[in-house]
């Protein structure tokens, strides 16, 4: 029986790559897949390696009009070729481009994964264009799925859509965690102990990690104005940085740009294909971005064992419970992280508790085989209730 075809759109393969990790293929096993996001040489890696089919559609994560408006028209054309079933896409760009394509097509069940807001940072005009791109897409859309409870009552509340629309697949997060992958089995005492003295790292020194993008929005300049703060020093403390700088979207300020570099108890390792090692080293992960959807680093350093210090924002505040599991702050207060910080190394009670619940918090919750068939069950229905099948 020929299989339903099924269009999967980001803007960037990364968010294929690790944001959908292994979804995909678990897709291809129930549908025909295929692939589309912007950097063709990448995307191609991804399909072969993946064994999906691509299409590749040269998009930004600026606003680029008539760029977007090119891309538009020779999705339009794919679509139409294609005869899909479903588009399903994630992430801003991919969300407008990849609704309103499908919708000038005809594609039935055209579904957008809303896994953070931009807009949520923005202001003025600025804030009213994006505003209106967000009820644009969902307006395209069929259906639309927040990734945690906070996103879902933001669109609500903001009036981006009708409540009926709206959905959130399983518990929450776009594609869950393997935690037999992110286990801190995986990496024994003589391993962490080696990284740690490659990294310059001594044996009793306190690590505070952060695994992401190192801007402004991700907290990173009140993260290192906390760490430095010489009126609470964290005394053996060391701070690591996981991640690439993105300069031209959202740079850090200079000042805490001099700090990283010129700080010895500051370790900037840049992006890592494999963040794991990173977690394995460390003792706790900070996080104290400004909006997430359902931050998948935040589940990755909780199935590693390591207690969280996060933002209370919705996703990192549905997956950390303050004081079983991690400490949560108020987003944009560095004094407020900065004695959470002190707080986490000073007791040492505490640390032993919420580390002891770290992993088993996520396991229970949020394993991706679960969100992956939640999600499977939702393509199901849709199709059924247009009698359409597999």
């Amino acid at each position: 029986m020929k299989k339903t075809k099924l269009i999967r759109i980001t803007t960037v393969p990364l968010s294929l790559e690790k944001l959908l990790e292994g979804q995909l293929s678990f897709m291809q096993e129930h549908f025909e897949v295929t692939a589309v996001s912007a950097d063709e040489s990448r995307l191609r890696v991804f399909g072969k390696k993946n064994r999906l089919k691509v299409f590749p559609l040269e998009m930004t994560r600026k606003i680029t009009p008539w760029a977007d408006l090119k891309a538009l028209v020779k999705l339009v054309r794919f679509l139409k070729k294609e005869r899909a079933q479903i588009v399903h896409t994630h992430t801003p760009k991919a969300g407008i481009v990849g609704m309103l394509a499908a919708k000038l097509a005809g594609v039935p069940h055209r579904l957008h994964t809303v896994a953070g807001l931009p807009l949520m940072e923005a202001t003025g005009k600025k804030r009213r264009l994006l505003n209106a791109v967000e009820k644009m897409t969902y307006r395209c859309a069929t259906s639309v799925y927040s990734n945690s409870q906070g996103l879902y009552d933001f669109i609500v509340e903001q009036g981006f859509t009708n409540p009926n629309k709206l959905k959130i697949i399983g518990q929450g997060s776009s594609n869950g965690i393997d935690t037999s992958h992110f286990d801190p089995q995986l990496y024994n005492q003589d391993t962490k102990q080696k990284l740690r003295n490659e990294l310059g790292i001594q044996s009793n020194d306190f690590v505070f990690v952060f695994v992401g993008r190192l801007v402004g929005d991700k907290g990173i300049n009140e993260l290192v104005e906390a760490f430095n703060n010489s009126k609470f020093k964290i005394q053996n403390s060391k701070l690591l940085l996981v991640g690439p700088q993105e300069p031209d979207l959202d740079p850090l300020q200079p000042l805490t740009l001099q700090e990283i570099y010129q700080n010895p108890n500051i370790i900037s390792v840049g992006y890592q294909e494999d963040v794991r090692p990173y977690f394995a080293l460390s003792d706790a992960l900070v996080f104290p971005s400004y909006r997430e959807g359902f931050p998948n680093v935040v589940l990755q350093a909780g199935a590693m064992g390591l207690p969280c210090i996060v933002s209370d924002i919705n996703g990192c505040n549905e997956i950390i419970v303050k004081g079983e599991n991690g400490l949560i702050v108020p987003s944009k207060n560095r004094e407020e992280l900065q004695i959470a910080m002190k707080f986490l190394v000073d007791d040492r009670d505490l640390y032993t508790q919420l580390q002891k619940n770290a992993r088993n918090m996520i396991v229970s919750r949020y394993q991706r085989e679960e969100v992956w068939q939640a999600l499977l069950e939702e393509y199901q229905t849709l199709l059924k209730e247009k009698g359409l099948g597999e």
